[in-house]
């Protein structure tokens, strides 16, 4: 999904900043499912506000820049709604910590347990934040994806639960096998682009 369709959804829910709506994919209620950075929000509000599908005001602030605050117009409304009848591409899920445990055997023990444990202790943290959410008066959707997010977290933290020794206390060295076989995974890669 784009990030003009992103921020159009973000409108759909009320007015709102760039900053606010940058804040919505950095800490509020989309920073655990979807990304948007500074860098790709303001052109897209940009976009839209020329073709239309937001409209934008200016409010004076003292000593601080003018804030603009941005809504969604009837035409923008369309526009989501007909971005939302797509079907989806499939899932990526982009994960330093995934990243660094497939090199496991590359780090140092003490640092490969503080940065489990620490991941552990975020979807434990994710999972409390869920929990305490009251569901009443919220939309179907809203409750599906804390519901989701909430299996997502818990099953994190069961296979992190049921495979920390596993890892931490495998000795080094023993994903050689799978080293060199990637190796040559990408060696014949590199020979079929030739």
């Amino acid at each position: 999904m784009n990030v003009k369709t992103l921020c159009l959804g973000v409108l759909s829910l009320g007015d709102a900043s760039g900053y606010e709506i940058r804040k919505m994919f950095e800490e509020g209620r989309f920073a655990y499912f979807y990304q948007a950075s500074y860098g790709s929000i303001y052109p897209a509000l940009a976009e839209l506000l020329k073709s239309g599908d937001v409209t934008c005001t200016v409010q004076a602030q003292d000593g601080r820049p003018d804030k603009k605050i941005y809504a969604i117009s009837p035409m923008g409304l369309e526009a989501f709604r007909a971005a939302l009848k797509k079907n989806p591409e499939m899932d990526r899920v982009r994960s330093e910590t995934l990243f660094m445990m497939f090199f496991a055997d590359q780090m140092e023990d003490d640092h490969l347990a503080d940065v489990f444990d620490a991941y552990a202790e975020l979807h434990r943290t994710i999972v409390d934040k869920i929990k305490s959410l009251d569901n009443e008066g919220v939309s179907r959707g809203r409750r599906f994806v804390r519901g989701y997010g909430l299996a997502f977290s818990e099953g994190v933290l069961k296979y992190m639960d049921g495979n920390r020794e596993a890892l931490l206390s495998a000795p080094k060295g023993e994903g050689w096998r799978d080293m060199e076989a990637l190796r040559e995974c990408l060696d014949k890669q590199r020979e079929e682009d030739q």
